[in-house]
């Protein structure tokens, strides 16, 4: 099994949750599936609600269309259209738009267990070197390249091929191959994130006790900060208000709730820090514009 690198390991969050508390949940990739392979049209001013992480998947992406920008807790890259953008699992990031094109990508998730099988039956340093990157730009001819492999893999997943996943399998890494063998134009400016230590530190702090009853006030009073100044300076820094963060945050958990179990909506809106199930539901609707259980429904769980 690959050794997964936590990025935000120098900086500590501004409390840590004891043993016993829930901890954060990361987006999950459905068992027993190896890749998937996605095309995505999205408005050029999307922008990821908060940040994020994967906890059992890499994620492979090539830009299309559009320029982003994408915040990790130690960098920030602007990435363009040519471009390749790698994520290892639990590393949180967050993208926003830098201009006013489409927002336009190919994106490929790929399973741990299928990472450990290219570092066992092909290069560990590789596949480590290429994840290291983050970011990766090449010359036009070789973006032309890895476009053309991107847009294969994706006819082929969508084409539901015969012998589909042996084919992405081969397919795959050949492009982790193709990565490494490309003439690389551009390094990673190694400086600090966007977001300041302590908006930073707050993020983590919401993911360690999203699923308890904490106001700003907590949040601010960890930081050091009166509440008047912590939100202003989360809001001009995140973009939006600690509150619907916060909203944001619980509603991405239920949703793995909703998704990976059975419980009853209820029981999630309590595990996930909302205080019953009538304002869970209302929250709920109001973001997804439909209903925790219908949700569900339209999932097929």
């Amino acid at each position: 099994m690959i050794t997964k690198r936590r990025e935000n390991s120098d900086r500590e969050p501004m409390q840590k949750a004891p043993a016993e508390r829930r901890p954060a949940m990361p987006i999950r990739m459905p068992d027993k599936t190896l890749i998937t392979v996605q095309k995505r049209y999205l408005r050029s001013d999307y922008r990821m609600p908060q940040m994020e992480m994967a906890q059992t998947h890499f994620g492979i992406g090539f830009l299309i269309s559009g320029d982003r920008r994408i915040i990790t807790p130690q960098n920030r890259f602007d990435a363009h259209a040519g471009d390749v953008t790698v994520m290892p699992p639990h590393l949180y990031h967050r993208t926003f738009s830098l201009s006013s094109e489409p927002y336009v990508s190919y994106l490929i998730k790929v399973s741990d267990r299928l990472a450990a099988d290219f570092c066992r039956e092909i290069d560990y340093g590789i596949w480590q070197r290429i994840f290291d990157q983050k970011l990766l730009t090449f010359s036009s001819e070789d973006s032309s390249r890895i476009g053309a492999h991107f847009e294969d893999m994706f006819r082929i997943y969508e084409e539901k091929a015969s012998y589909r996943d042996i084919l992405l399998r081969g397919m795959l890494y050949r492009l982790i191959l193709l990565l490494n063998e490309c003439d690389r134009k551009a390094t990673l400016p190694r400086f600090r994130s966007e977001l300041s230590d302590a908006i930073l530190n707050a993020t983590f702090y919401i993911e360690q006790h999203y699923a308890e009853e904490f106001r700003l006030s907590d949040a601010a009073g960890a930081a050091g900060f009166s509440e008047g100044h912590f939100s202003r300076l989360f809001a001009s820094q995140v973009g939006v208000p600690f509150s619907r963060y916060l909203t944001n945050v619980r509603i991405r958990h239920a949703k793995e709730l909703l998704l990976n179990t059975k419980k009853p909506v209820s029981e999630i809106a309590l595990d996930t820090g909302f205080s019953n199930a009538d304002y869970f539901s209302s929250c709920f609707s109001k973001r997804e514009g439909i209903t925790p259980l219908a949700f569900r429904r339209s999932h097929g769980t």
